[in-house]
């Protein structure tokens, strides 16, 4: 029989669903092993060859603890909630539910054809309601918390209105609003319901507060900041502004010291653990505050100027207090709150102007830009706190309103930004650091001393002029020593259809209120349109049965509203990393009604043994999951703090891209060798349309680009030759490769050890499809090992197996085994082929070796191993079988073969024990009759013998 991929894998992928050969038990006896791909949006182009590369490896590797005798939970589920589908709804008016379901199917089916050891019995979909009624309970569950910093913890919400109830907030060490208030028992007492409700928002982990965003008008909604690239959405390449609006936020800045102690005790790619390091920011320093002058202030503007009340401070938080001296001007974020309190009337329009011009402006593109230089004067002066002496207002688009506090106080004595900032607006730079080096390489020595022109730091080290600083700052109540983050409270709302509802209702007063938890999930309305309203709403405000009676505790419509008994419901959905941020854990037990998982169930499995997926989900979902778990263990429900042992960031396969070159001004199409000096617009071009030797064909180019149907080709001897170019692989850039299309020639089995062979796991690298030949060719090989003669008779012998056969396999065990265990799975590959090729010269045919061989290869080759195991007479799946046990004594030598020499020049060669000694090497040499023969009857002069070495006659 020969090799039918075709007809072996569509055999062996019916036979694992039909007997759900890969279904894990939550109750085993066996140890547990837990292999997690972050999962997949089904988009509606389906996969390209670059997707599956992390699944082939951790496919790879949850078949081998199989075989190493482990519980393997290894499952797989869809990110189903999103944008695309909500813009093609738009764009057509289907129902996201609809393209959604769609698109599942198109990569179910080709994550099948894959061969892929899935637990389908524990899909997940984000977009499910089954499973965002748990997603809900977890936002219900952290609105219901707050955050202690004595406790180092979540608690529950109730624990803090005891404490309030008792003694007020004064004893309260809690994580919340910069700007909440003080207040004692007795006014707690006093305060109205909805005045506590407002107070509690200010301590809740998810609560609502005006914050500045990235909106998308033509997308109507909000984006996150890896939803933006170069200042346009990701999607649809959109203008993105900053823009405050009031919004649902996480309070993940209440973890930020834990998220970087939790680095510390997982196995994550450095790299990685650095982009989170640098995300969360933290840095010791000191909060100053600088009274804003009021004398400065446009009293027709700032009526509160001339009364004397509100007195208007800008707090800083700076790394460098000993620096607070070298202070010749402020600049705040153009999005600061005081801006519009303290800009004077003279300024008032450029100011006003500057502000609208940085609202186009991304955060992203605003720390990129370090070499322009923007900015206006407010019109104010704040007041040293120390000198005294007036400091000039300014706003600069390079500071930020989400980092620190938008402020900072500018010493361009010390500072190359601030220092640029001074000299383009001529803003006075006095030094008082003259001849001192102040940077931070200077004061990496903690003891160095700081000469300059201050009383308070002349002779001092850095480290004591810091401390006076805070010192000072605190007797003057001007300030005091602070540790602070970069990291910002994680918005959490969407102006958006197709995401979660949040199971959030607004009372009388306009108080947000969730709905019982028993009354889960909240489901998605029906809409006649995706887009916002008219008046600005969200999506949902299209929605006319969108209310929630609190008495029969149900979703009813509109109409019925009387703010009595029938409540409107939130118009905002969740994110995106809503679903992804808890569904690790909701796969152990999917399919649990009553909680999102049974305490047996998650003690059990506990965590994820391994993880992989990309790094680009480095500060959103990998952090946002991360606070998540941390949330749950502070409430009990998760028994570990931090959900993934180990993680990989695999490398992405990339495209070899093909261009057209359209000459500019003429419009002539420029074959790539007559390009020259010409000057083109390269134009990416479906790589389906070029031949191997880089040919463009021309006609079904311009059948599938119309615009080019009358250009002009230019030829380069007959032949229209592209450029090439390796790229992300991608849809938009026409270079994708269809994995159906590699499994309809090649087979899934050699796309998997293809997609391996082409290097470290890691590592991007490049896709040519003429490479996977070599592979298949070496499946045909292996294929013909285990059969013989023309009609290729299944041929395994019960013989012996020889020291040779023995040798090759178990340095293949060997191998394989470490290279899996250290996940090189591109030497893994080799390996066979040396193997088989070995074997093969070998002629091996003894069944103890090549049983182990096929359950060797079968993590890498499912279809194929287990069509061999059932040829080698087994009835069970060899997806269980044992792994080979290496033993190391078959590696080890117990002969050599000598060369033996006649006056130096080697005659023939004769294999002795290794441990025989000189004398005895001698007799056996000189007894043996190739030696008698080369003698003729003489007697030698000498015999040297060196053993494991060499035997020398010398005649």
């Amino acid at each position: 029989m020969k090799y039918n991929f075709k007809g072996i894998e569509a055999k062996w992928q019916e036979h694992w669903a039909k007997h759900k050969t890969f279904k894990a038990k939550n109750d085993s006896e066996k140890e547990k092993f837990y292999v997690l791909d972050m999962f997949p949006y089904p988009s509606g182009s389906g996969l390209h060859v670059g997707h599956p590369l992390g699944y082939i490896a951790s496919d790879i590797y949850a078949r081998y603890k199989r075989h190493k005798g482990f519980n393997v939970l290894h499952p797989m589920g869809y990110d189903s909630f999103g944008l695309p589908a909500e813009q093609y709804a738009i764009q057509t008016g289907q129902h996201p539910a609809i393209t959604t379901e769609t698109n599942i199917k198109r990569y179910r089916e080709q994550l099948d054809k894959l061969g892929f050891s899935f637990d389908w019995s524990r899909e997940v979909r984000t977009s499910d309601p089954r499973y965002y009624k748990w997603t809900q309970w977890i936002f219900i569950q952290l609105f219901n918390s707050w955050y202690n910093i004595d406790a180092d913890k979540a608690e529950d919400i109730v624990d803090l209105i005891a404490s309030f109830e008792k003694d007020g907030n004064t004893n309260v060490n809690a994580s919340c609003d910069e700007d909440t208030p003080e207040f004692s028992a007795s006014d707690w007492a006093a305060f109205s319901s909805k005045e506590k409700q407002e107070i509690l928002l200010k301590y809740r982990l998810t609560y609502l507060a005006d914050a500045e965003v990235n909106w998308c008008p033509a997308l109507g909604t909000v984006l996150a900041n890896d939803e933006i690239v170069n200042g346009v959405s990701e999607r649809g390449g959109h203008p993105v502004i900053r823009k405050k609006m009031t919004q649902w936020s996480m309070r993940i800045t209440a973890y930020a010291q834990r998220l970087l102690d939790g680095l510390k005790k997982i196995d994550w790619p450095q790299p990685l653990k650095d982009s989170q390091t640098n995300w969360i920011g933290r840095s010791e320093g000191a909060s100053v505050k600088f009274k804003v002058q009021a004398s400065t202030l446009d009293s027709a503007l700032h009526p509160e100027s001339e009364t004397g009340k509100g007195e208007n401070c800008i707090e800083v938080f700076t790394t460098r207090p000993d620096t607070i001296f070298g202070t010749s001007f402020m600049t705040l974020a153009p999005e600061h709150e005081l801006v519009s309190k303290i800009t004077t009337s003279a300024q008032k329009a450029e100011v006003e102007a500057y502000v609208e011009a940085t609202a186009k402006r991304s955060e992203r593109d605003r720390m990129a830009d370090v070499k322009s230089i923007t900015g206006a004067f407010t019109g104010a002066f704040a007041e040293h706190p120390f000198t005294k002496e007036p400091i000039p207002v300014w706003i600069g688009d390079y500071v930020l309103a989400g980092y620190g506090t938008g402020a900072v106080m500018s010493v361009p004595c010390g500072d190359q930004r601030d220092y640029d900032f001074a000299k383009h607006f001529g803003i006075p730079i006095p030094n008082i650091f003259e001849n001192v080096d102040i940077s931070e390489e200077a004061f990496a020595d903690k003891e160095k001393t700081i000469i300059a022109n201050s009383d308070f730091l002349n002779g001092l080290s850095y480290t004591k002029a810091t401390k006076k600083i805070i010192a000072e700052l605190e007797k003057i109540g001007a300030g005091k020593g602070k540790v602070n983050y970069r990291l910002r409270d994680a918005v959490f709302s969407r102006q958006r259809y197709w995401g979660e509802p949040f199971p959030v209702y607004y009372d009388t007063e306009g108080i947000p209120q969730t709905i019982g938890e028993k009354y889960l999930p909240l489901e998605l309305p029906e809409v006649e349109k995706y887009l916002p309203t008219e008046t600005g709403e969200p999506p949902l405000g299209n929605a006319t049965h969108w209310a929630w009676n609190i008495e029969t505790n149900n979703v009813v419509g509109n109409n019925l509203i009387d703010h009595k008994t029938v409540f409107p419901l939130e118009l905002n959905t969740m994110p995106g990393w809503a679903g992804s941020s808890q569904y690790f854990n909701r796969y152990m037990d999917p399919l649990n009604g009553d909680a999102i998982f049974s305490q047996e169930t998650i003690n059990y499995w506990q965590d994820v043994d391994l993880y992989i997926g990309g790094s680009e989900h480095a500060t959103g979902h990998l952090l946002y999951s991360r606070f998540w778990q941390k949330f749950m263990f502070d409430k009990g429900l998760v028994p570990v703090d931090e959900y993934a042992k180990k993680l990989i960031n695999q490398g992405m396969i990339t495209g070899t891209s093909a261009f057209v070159f359209r000459e500019e001004g003429t419009g002539n199409v420029i074959s790539k060798g007559l390009v020259k000096d010409k000057k083109v617009i390269p134009i990416h071009a479906d790589v389906s349309l070029v031949n191997s030797s880089d040919e463009l064909d021309i006609e079904a180019f311009k059948k599938w680009q119309l615009e080019y149907t009358d250009a002009q080709f230019i030829l380069e001897e007959g032949k229209y030759i592209v450029g090439r170019e390796v790229e992300k692989m991608s849809k938009s850039k026409y270079n994708v490769v269809n994995p159906d299309e590699i499994c309809e020639e090649y087979g899934a089995d050699s796309l998997r050890l293809y997609e391996m062979f082409l290097g470290p796991l890691e590592q991007s690298k490049p896709w040519n499809t003429a490479g996977i030949t070599g592979v298949h060719s070496f499946l045909k090989k292996l294929w013909r090992l285990y059969h013989s003669g023309a009609e290729a008779t299944f041929s395994v012998s019960d013989i012996e197996p020889s020291k040779e056969n023995l040798k090759t396999l178990h340095k293949t065990i060997k191998k394989v085994e470490e290279d899996i265990e250290n996940f090189s799975f591109n030497t893994s590959v080799s390996t066979f082929m040396i193997c088989v090729n070995e074997l093969s010269a070998q002629k091996c045919t003894s069944r103890k070796i090549l049983g182990p061989l096929a359950i060797l290869i079968s993590p890498y080759a499912p279809h194929i191993a287990e069509e061999l195991w059932q040829g080698l007479g087994h009835t069970e799946t060899i997806s269980h079988a044992s792994f080979p046990k290496f033993e190391e004594h078959y590696l080890v030598e117990s002969s050599k073969e000598y060369p033996i020499s006649f006056n130096g020049k080697m005659r023939f060669t004769l294999e002795l024990p290794l441990d025989m000694g000189k004398e005895d090497i001698e007799k056996s040499v000189m007894a043996h009759e190739k030696t008698q023969h080369q003698l003729q009857g003489r007697t030698p002069k000498k015999v040297i013998v060196v053993p494991g070495k060499i035997v020398n006659i010398v005649g």
